[in-house]
This record gives structure tokens, sequence and C-alpha cells, in this order.
């Protein structure tokens, strides 16, 4: 954004001091361009400043004439080109004046309004006087040549001619000022480059970086070039002008040529900063300077990727000479890589695609702190010779801090101190020291930075939300948002010292709701249908006077990476209540998605304030279906319920409790042997043989199945129930069998475990065999000698040669020892959502159910 883009909004009363000694129209024609040019650093009125003045001036008359060709008040605006022409002609330099003026008045009125200018107006500046500078320097380096070369050299030019004959005596003194430029020039550039490693740094907590590093290298190599230009000035002093002079001139150019070089080696690709061992990366350096200075050599120069660790680090920095390392930190596999110029793109770089990092040696930890918080780097280093006398230089860089976990439980606390560091570490520390404490408005521009950024939308926090933030991790609910600004939150705070009430620390629970958002939540968020962040507390007040059926929807704030429904109801008196409904994870979202399961549920109506649902959500409303799938089958449809202590046992008018609604039969074609007739005439009525009805896994197309499975443990969330009913949409797929587990036992089912022989000798024919995905499991059922599906085929399998005492030894086998299967307690304390044959288990795998 430019600073005219803010500008010519801006009142123009705010102006009109401004506008005195040049047109404000013609300022508007000129727009931006006029903060392009480097009015504000032409300080002085030598040759120099007057001849780039005199430049931009011609620069301007034409912009503004163009202009004019395409303007309807094309006489106007030529008239006030001609004027501005006449009246800054003979003093160029007196336009710079009222045009930096001009600038001033603009920037003071944007700092006032708003307290800040665009970054990339400040990007631009710094550009700008850094190509002042070096024109600055160029031009005294021709003019110190012609100096040398005498009178015929700075005849060709009249401006350097009147120069050298007011300064022929004064070499060693012109030389000795041109040196300081370019020292300045080089303290610019090594700016330069230690802001774009602060950049790099900020882009992995989610910022805006610039990578192209084609600016920094054209940088360099021009003061590479002055630097060449002027050490042959100083070579060619002679003894009776510069004695003394000559050998510190010589001994400040190398420093200079040392620095540039040294400077200019980068870690273009950074390594990951949360680095698993045994597993694979990629990283690549890049030398600036390479393209113009490296010697052509038969064997091409090494660059070596070494582990280091904090300790290691701060030595290396710290040390006055450069030094190879004594001993790594770490076996690295594939951690030499040739330095190659591709002389298509100018770039110099070394890059390492399958690097490895075998093992991590672990160094002495200081206190309380865990193997998390323990930071190393990677050390790329090599030796090139300059084809610059010959010269040989040991050139190395660090990568930004890494921490290396051997597990994936460690990733969350890892990426903590990751974030951390990158936000607080100041340019050009000593590494890798961070500060312990920092304000709290910069810890909320840290998170909303790496909110967005992993979200990836462009909806930040907002100030109710670091108001609940800052309750959360100060334990603070008497404190207003103003009182928090002004105060420091510590490293424990953030990521060691546990939450009251809760297992997790603040950043292990902003962490679980950054992945929730980002994988499931994404879109609701950008629509801002989610407050998210606020207290529960907070939410029955705000719903306490509202309509029955209002609702909003609440990252949980005791389990990590849920999101809940509040909803408020009221009974027949009359009074309010507020639920909140069980918390949905990620995997609760997979099954069925959280427009889905608001649409399910009736006694939503109104999201908060008083937006109906439909009207909210309905763009994320999931299209059901509806026909049969291509295998022929009824298509099912999981659709959510929620049932609150009120709803659990109405009463009938009576006062009674209802009775249950009688449970749905499933007709099964079983064997019917005639020779078994007379003997099971004495156990079963002439009618034929049945088992008692169980379900066939698929539901007849005919039938209307609503089987609900729920289960309340003590929780003050509602319980919910997720309810599969056959239906001619399919919304969304069922899940894996792998996926579900029961909450109740079922019956043994024979015929979904018969071979497909012996199931032809039933009177239905053969069944389909269920596919792995379609087939449910099934929480086994004790039973007395074999397992069930031996059991069975013994039975079918001798049932023509048995007589009718192998029958009473088979229904002694099939009576059922003990209690039917009862599932462990839920861990966590809640109400699951469950169907029959569907949901989402909470138990650990450890404890779950054997599968038949």
């Amino acid at each position: 954004m430019s600073l005219w883009s803010i500008v010519s909004h801006m009142p123009p009363e705010e102006f009109s001091g401004l506008f005195t000694e040049f047109p404000r129209s013609l300022r508007c024609v000129l727009g931006d361009w006029l903060e392009n040019q480097p009015w504000e650093f032409i300080n002085g009125s030598d040759a120099f400043c007057t001849s780039v003045a005199s430049g931009m001036l011609s620069a301007m008359l034409e912009k503004l004439r163009s202009a004019a060709s395409s303007d309807g008040q094309q006489c106007q605006i030529l008239q006030q080109v001609n004027g501005i022409e006449n009246m800054y002609r003979r003093d160029p330099l007196r336009l710079v004046s009222v045009l930096r003026a001009i600038l001033d008045g603009e920037k003071a009125a944007v700092l006032k309004r708003d307290h800040h200018l665009p970054l990339s107006f400040h990007r631009r500046q710094e550009e700008l006087k850094f190509n002042v500078g070096l024109q600055r320097l160029q031009h005294r380096v021709r003019w110190i040549q012609a100096l040398r070369d005498g009178p015929t050299a700075s005849s060709q030019d009249p401006q350097l001619k009147t120069e050298a004959k007011a300064s022929e005596s004064e070499l060693p003194t012109l030389i000795l000022e041109a040196v300081k430029e370019l020292e300045v020039a080089k303290q610019q550039v090594l700016k330069r480059i230690q802001i774009w490693k602060r950049q790099q740094q900020l882009a992995g907590n989610g910022a805006q970086f610039e990578e192209n590093l084609a600016p920094l290298q054209k940088r360099c190599e021009n003061l590479v070039e002055i630097h060449f230009q002027l050490h042959q000035q100083v070579m060619g002093v002679s003894t009776e002008q510069g004695a003394e002079l000559v050998p510190r001139l010589q001994e400040r150019l190398n420093e200079v040529l040392s620095s540039l070089v040294k400077s200019s080696f980068l870690v273009e690709k950074q390594p990951p900063q949360v680095l698993k061992t045994q597993t694979k990366f990629q990283a690549s350096v890049r030398f600036l300077l390479g393209p113009r200075l490296l010697k052509a050599s038969a064997k091409p120069y090494m660059v070596r990727a070494e582990m280091v660790t904090e300790k290691q680090a701060r030595e290396l920095a710290l040390s006055t000479h450069s030094s190879s390392l004594s001993e790594s930190t770490g076996e690295i596999m594939h951690n030499v890589v040739a330095l190659e110029t591709n002389p298509t793109s100018g770039t110099c770089c070394a890059n390492f695609k399958n690097v490895l990092l075998k093992k991590i040696k672990r160094c002495e930890r200081k206190g309380s702190e865990s193997v998390t918080e323990e930071k190393c780097a990677v050390l790329f280093s090599t030796s090139v010779a300059l084809n610059v006398s010959n010269l040989s230089i040991h050139l190395q860089v660090l990568s930004l801090p890494i921490v290396v976990i051997v597990h994936g439980n460690q990733d969350n606390n890892a990426k903590a101190t990751v974030l951390w560091d990158n936000a607080f570490s100041e340019i050009d520390r000593v590494p890798f020291v961070v500060a312990e404490r920092v304000p709290w408005d910069k810890m909320c521009d840290t998170l909303n930075l790496k909110f967005m950024a992993e979200v990836q939308t462009t909806k930040g926090l907002l100030k109710e939300h670091y108001f609940f933030l800052a309750q959360k991790i100060f334990n603070d609910y008497s404190a207003s948002l103003e009182d928090f600004q002004s105060r420091n939150v510590s490293w424990a705070q953030f990521n060691k010292e546990i939450l009251p009430g809760r297992g997790f620390t603040f950043w292990q629970w902003f962490d679980g709701v950054l992945d929730l958002t980002k994988r499931c939540l994404k879109s609701y968020w950008s629509d801002r249908l989610i407050i998210g962040f606020i207290s529960k507390q907070y939410v029955c007040k705000l719903l306490s006077t509202e309509p029955d059926g209002t609702f909003l929807l609440r990252f949980s704030d005791s389990e990590i990476g849920g999101v809940t429904i509040a909803y408020v109801i009221r009974g027949k008196d009359g009074s309010s209540q507020v639920e909140n409904i069980q918390p949905f994870s990620a995997k609760d979202l997979s099954i069925r998605s959280l427009g889905d399961r608001i649409r399910d549920l009736g006694q939503l109506r109104n999201l908060y304030p008083n937006t109906p649902k439909d009207q909210a959500f309905g763009s994320h409303y999931n299209k059901e279906h509806t026909g049969k799938d291509g295998r022929g089958y009824v298509s099912t449809a999981i659709k959510m319920t929620v049932e609150s202590e009120r709803d659990q046992h109405p009463q009938s008018a009576a006062g009674t409790v209802p009775e249950a609604p009688p449970a749905p039969m499933f007709n099964l074609p079983m064997l019917q042997p005639e020779g078994l007739q007379p003997v099971l005439s004495s156990v079963c009525p002439p009618a034929p043989f049945c088992p008692p009805p169980i379900p066939t896994g698929y539901p007849a197309a005919e039938s209307n199945v609503n089987v609900m499975v729920t289960n309340n443990l003590g929780s003050s969330f509602p319980s919910t129930s997720l309810m599969l009913s056959p239906s001619l949409a399919m919304d969304p797929p069922l899940p894996r069998c792998e996926d579900l587990a029961f909450r109740n036992p079922l019956p043994f089912m024979p015929n979904q475990y018969m071979t497909g022989e012996t199931s032809q000798m039933l009177s239905g024919g053969p069944s389909p065999e269920p596919r792995d995905e379609e087939m449910l499991e099934l929480a086994p059922l004790p039973l007395m000698g074999d397992p069930p599906l031996q059991s069975t085929q013994r039975w079918l399998s001798s049932m023509d040669q048995q007589p009718c005492s192998d029958l009473d030894q088979f229904l002694q086998e099939m009576s059922v020892e003990g209690p039917p299967f009862q599932p462990p307690p839920q861990h966590s304390g809640y109400p699951n959502t469950s169907c029959w044959g569907l949901g989402e288990s909470r138990w650990d795998d450890s404890i779950r159910p054997g599968h038949a």
C-alpha cells in the first residue's frame, strides 16, 4: 500500500496549508510517483545534489506532460507545468525542498490518524536511501579518477573539471571520505541482510515474507565493484601524498570486503524448526557474491551441514575468527553437497535434498528445562578461494533454532518453543537468547498471526477474543481489557504451568483449537459463525435473556480441540436454562459435519443474536441425495439428536411414563429340515422354527428402523445420539467398520457367519456376502464350549445325522453365561454420540471389546 492510496481518501482540508508553492492538482496527477523519488535524501547544495535535483525536475515535467495528453483539462495542466518549469529550472534544489515539505506533511497527517505508515512505504524509502548513497559514492569515485588522470580526463566532464581544479591537492582526503561512505553503504547492506533474516524467522509464525534475494545480491555486487575501484585508487596514491594513510586504507577496504563476503552466505531455505529424528528434510544455502568472486576450481567447493547445540552456536557467534566445529551434537546423513553456480539464473547455491538426522546427542539442561525447550541448529560451512589476490576464506552460517524430537507426542511442546523464539528474539542476538517475559499485546499479535496462518483465513482474532485469552492465561476474571494491556506474560504461563482445574497448558489448549479450526471449521470461522473464544459463564449471561432456541458456537474450555453448541431452552414455568452440548472433536465432525448437526437439531432456531440458522448455515449444509446406491441397497442417513434431562423421561397425560416402542422385527429365513420335525415338535410349537428377532446387518427396504443408543454418565452436557435410519439419502457416507464400536451387545447372528456353501441350504438361498466396508463389528457374546462360528458349523453339518440328543446338546451350548457385556466407563466424563453400528468410540484401544 502506498502513502498516496491513503492520503487520496482523506479530507483535502487537512492538507490545505501544504500547497502554497506547488498546485494540489498537479500533486494528484503525480500520485504515488512522487513518493517513489528520493526527495528526502537530497541534502546539501554540492554538485552531486544539484545534478540529481535537476534530473528529478526533468523527469517530473515529462511525467506531467504525459499525463496531460490523456486528460480532459489538458490546457490547464500544461499551463501549470510551464509555470513550474519557469519557477524551478534555475534552482532545482528549491523544488526538492518544496516537495519534501509536502511529503512530510502527508506523512504527519497519516501518522496522526493511523499511528503508523504502510510497511511498503518504509521499504521503498530504505531502498531510495541506499540508491542515493550508492550514486553519491560512484560520483566520488569518478571524481577521484578524474584527479588521478589529470586535465585530459576531467575535460570531458565540465563538472568534474571544475572540481578537479579546486581539489587536486586533496586526493588522499577525498579517498578517505570515499572509504567512509563505502563503510556506511556496507552497514546498510548488512542491516538489510539482518532484516531479511528476521523476516524469514517471522515467516515461521505465519508472517508475510519476500523471499527474493536478487535485490540484496545486486546491492552486494555493486558495493564490491566500487570496492575494487577504490582499492585501485588507494594503490595508486604516491608515497609522498600518503605514506601513513595507504596501509590504513587498505586494511579498512579489506575489512569491508571480508564483511560483505561472510554476510552474503545465507540459508535460503531453512530446515524444519521441529525436526524428528529418522526423518528426511531439505535445506539450501546461497552465496550471494559467489557468481562474482568465486575462483574457478578443478574440484567443486563442498558445503557441510552439522548439528550444533545452543552452547556451540554461542561460541561460534562470539568467536572473532572463523573456526571449524570440534564435535557435532548429532549424526546427519547425506550432509555434504557441492556449491554450484548457475550462469543462467546468476545464483550460487548448495541444495540439500535428502538429509537425514539419524540421532541426536542431548546436552545438559538447566533447571526444569525439558527436551522440547532445548534448542540447536544446523551449521553450514565451507572454505572457498576468491579471485581477489587468491584470497581463501571460511564461510559459515547457522540455521534458525531447531527443536529435535524423537516422538510425535513431543510435537506440541516443541512448536511452542519455536513459536516463542521466532516471535520475541532480537535481530543479531547471541544464539539463542530470548526474553522470558513479553508484553501481552505482542503475544496477542503473535497468536493472531499464527491463527490466521494456520487456518489460512483473512479473519483474525478480535479484541473480545483477546480478552477471553487474557483471562485464561492470567487466571484473572476481574481485570478489564485495558488492565491486561499493561501486563507481561511469561514463558511459564504460556507453556509450562498447567491451567487451574485442567490437565494442560495454555498453548496446548490453543494449539488444539488451531488444529480443529484448520481441519473442520475454516469456512465457519471465515463466515464469522463461530464466536469461539468465550467462556461458559459469559455465554449463560448472553443467552439467558434470548428467545427459546437461540444458540452460539464456542470452543470447549475443558477439552483440547473441541467445539460445543450452547443454546437456551425454556420450561413450562417460563424459566430459561442454557445447555451446552457435548463438545465435538475433529473425528466427530469427520463423521457428520457441524452444519448438518445443527440442521438435525430442531431445538436450535436462531444463531445469536437473531439470525435464523438456515440463513446462517444454509451454505454449509451437505446436499441429501435420494435413491439407492450403486449396489442396490437402500441408502441410510445419520441424524443427530440431543436429549436434555427434562426430555429423557417425558410424562404422559395420565402422569405415567409412556411405554417404549416395540423393537423392530426382522424376518430371517431359517433351515426347516423335514427329518427334524418330530424332534422339534417337543421343543417348539408347530410353527416354523425361528430364533429371537435379530438384525441382519442391512434393513429391508420396506422396514423402518430407528435405533438410538444413549449413554448418560452424569455429565453437565446433554447426551447426544446419532440415529441410523433407512432412507433414500446417504449423508454422509457410512464410515468403515474399524472406526466404529458398539455401546451395547447385540445378539448372535448365525447367518452372518455361515460359509457360502452352508448358506445355500437355507430356504431363502445364499445371502450376499458383505464386503469389508459393509460389515458391522459385533461385540462377542460369551458362549460355552466352542466359539460361535465353530459351534454353528458343527450343528449344521451334523443336523441330518444326530438324533434329538445332539439338538439338546446344541441348545445347551447356546445358553448364555453371566450378564450381557457392558462397555467400560467413559474416561472423558461426557455422554457420547453413538448409534447402532455407527459412531465414534472414546474407549482406549487397550480396553475396547473384542471383535467377532
